[in-house]
């Protein structure tokens, strides 16, 4: 076995000596100590002698010694307000909705809400039910609540909270077993609660908004029951309901074959009444073509036998000679004799109607 080697290491001389730490000289300027004394008075002053009230809360002032002790009735708004220290002091109370949980369940309550057990009603048949609710209230008159309940939360400890199990046992006691299946019969027990909660804290200056069934229980045994019950109930109507809906088919049905009948006797109807009509317009429309056609043919005959009356009368032949000379239109040249019998003068008017036998006077 070999032996260890020992080193002995000597520490230099003066190394347990104390290191010193350099001194750092700080000197503040007169103007600087002013600023500094400026500022902690301002602090000091705005903790001491100032009270801000947020925007949903009210601020009650107490007085402890003065002329004026004991709580104040004026109601202070949001905002910064003056306080004598050791004289004076400020309470706070919410001015904004508050809300009451009822419920077994804590994780169905809001983490802002006050929570409590859920109300254990029994109902009117006897059975216990366990009923989740929410209570929704504010303070309407914050100095009533303070003199009358007391500072800081006592407004739910002694105000909405010892009133609402009673007052909900108290209305939804009313309702049976099954009428708690019911939402219109619910929500109207829900409703009266409110009411009476109403009438028992307007006094206390807290104003109940909402009173919102949310969840109901009872016993494994009695849910058991009533959910079998319930079924037996639903196949009853639904039995009620299917024959109901097969008499209204039969209706159906038997409206829908008078419909079709009465469709097809009036479409027979419309056809005899348009082939009536069309019979009727032919038969018009070929007696007008007649009737007019009898007009025309009587007015020809009119013509033609006043167009020979005329023909008839005085100046018919100086008519026809007009007719004859209008031939001589045509022509550009006429070479007829001037002299002898059969001479044609142009200027002899009384020649010429001898020549196209034109009789004087129109005689005949």
């Amino acid at each position: 076995m070999e032996d260890n080697d020992i080193r002995v290491v000597s520490m230099p001389s003066g190394a347990n000596k104390r290191v010193k730490i350099p001194r750092i000289k700080f000197r503040l300027s007169g103007k600087m100590v002013l600023i500094i004394g400026a500022l902690a008075i301002i602090v000091l002053t705005y903790n001491s002698f100032l009270k801000y009230v947020e925007p949903n809360e009210y601020g009650i002032k107490q007085v402890s010694i003065g002329v004026h002790r004991g709580i104040q009735e004026k109601i202070y708004g949001t905002g910064l307000h003056f306080i004598i220290p050791m004289m004076q002091k400020m309470h706070y109370l919410p001015k904004d909705i508050q809300v009451l949980e009822l419920t077994n369940y804590a994780q169905t309550a809001s983490d802002y809400a006050r929570r409590e057990k859920a109300a254990h009603i029994q109902t009117s048949d006897g059975f216990f039910v366990d009923v989740d609710v929410s209570i929704l209230y504010h303070i309407a008159d914050p100095y009533k609540v303070f003199t009358k309940i007391g500072p800081g939360n006592l407004f739910e400890d002694n105000g909405i909270i010892p009133k609402t199990e009673p007052s909900l046992k108290e209305t939804l006691g009313e309702l049976t077993t099954e009428e708690f299946y019911n939402s219109p019969l619910r929500a109207a027990k829900a409703k009266a609660a409110r009411e009476k909660l109403n009438d028992e804290l307007k006094d206390k200056g807290i104003v109940v908004d909402h009173v919102l069934v949310r969840y109901f229980k009872y016993s494994d045994e009695i849910q058991k029951n009533i959910e079998e019950k319930k079924l037996k109930d639903q196949l009853v109507f639904k039995n009620q309901a299917e024959a109901r809906a097969a008499v209204e088919e039969a209706k159906l049905k038997k409206v829908e074959q008078e419909g079709i009948v009465n469709v097809s006797v009036e479409m027979e109807k419309g056809k005899a009444y348009v082939t009536r009509k069309n019979a009727e317009k032919d038969l018009y429309y070929r007696k007008k073509i007649a009737e007019a056609d009898l007009l025309v043919k009587l007015a020809d005959a009119e013509k033609v036998r006043l167009k020979n009356e005329a023909l008839k009368g005085k100046g018919a032949e100086r008519m026809v000679g007009l007719k004859m000379a209008e031939v001589y239109k045509g022509m550009d040249i006429i070479i007829l004799p001037s002299d002898g019998p059969s001479g044609v003068n142009p200027l002899d008017l009384d020649n010429a109607l001898n020549l196209f036998d034109v009789r004087k006077g129109g005689a005949k």
